[in-house]
């Protein structure tokens, strides 16, 4: 039954110009050769440095990198998807989380059986509320200090968006920021400023209008 097949095989690659045993035949030469002149990539790459450092365009491009970083790490990008507070809204957080896997302590003693529903405010608790907003909305900044204010400072400030050094120099206090919206994503906040506190075993959380007539500080 394969016999029919193999000498298809064979007649395609005779048509070709080859044989079975795959020998090469020599097709001469077609049109003019030329040899490969072509710079080492390294000499080259070490040329274009040195003209670029005489010229002083690596001096610009090192600034301009730097300036990048330093604004990068003064200002971080803004969490997608957050609008500040229109209508308030009050909800719950349930963060207890199922293990995948055996938990064991330092001596191999199984903790926790795989399975298990564990809830971690049962064992720590939230010392402080989290506040999330924006500190480019100054409206929220003049609420957010006020809340800090009132409950003692014991508020952790989270922006959303807006340079967190700068308000940290000012309010001489720690000021955190939600990198890449990973709380207020898991948290389920869709609008700022938010006021995350505990309740028994869940979390409250209060997305809260801020009065226009605030004035801002």
């Amino acid at each position: 039954m394969r016999r029919p097949v193999l000498q298809s095989c064979v007649a395609v690659v005779a048509l070709l110009g080859g044989t079975p045993q795959g020998r090469a035949a020599d097709a001469g030469v077609i049109g003019p050769t030329y040899e490969i002149a072509e710079p080492h990539l390294l000499a080259f790459i070490e040329q274009r440095l040195r003209d670029m450092a005489a010229s002083g365009d690596l001096q610009r491009l090192e600034e301009e990198a730097r300036t990048r970083g330093v604004d990068a790490v003064r200002h971080p990008a803004p969490v997608e998807g957050l609008s500040p507070t229109g209508t308030r809204r009050t909800y719950y957080y349930d963060p207890s989380f199922t293990l995948e896997r055996n938990l064991h302590d330092a001596d191999g003693q199984l903790m926790f059986a795989a399975g298990t529903r564990a809830n971690p405010l049962e064992i720590v608790s939230l010392s402080r509320h989290l506040l999330f907003f924006d500190g480019r909305d100054a409206h929220q900044v003049a609420h957010a200090a006020a809340l800090i204010a009132h409950y003692g400072g014991r508020v952790k400030p989270i922006l959303t968006g807006g340079a967190y050094l700068d308000l940290m120099q000012r309010w001489r206090t720690p000021v955190y920021y939600d990198q890449f919206g990973l709380l207020t994503r898991r948290l389920g906040i869709r609008q700022v400023p938010a006021l995350v506190s505990q309740e028994g075993p869940r979390l409250r959380i209060d997305e809260l209008e801020v009065p226009r007539s605030e004035v801002p500080r």
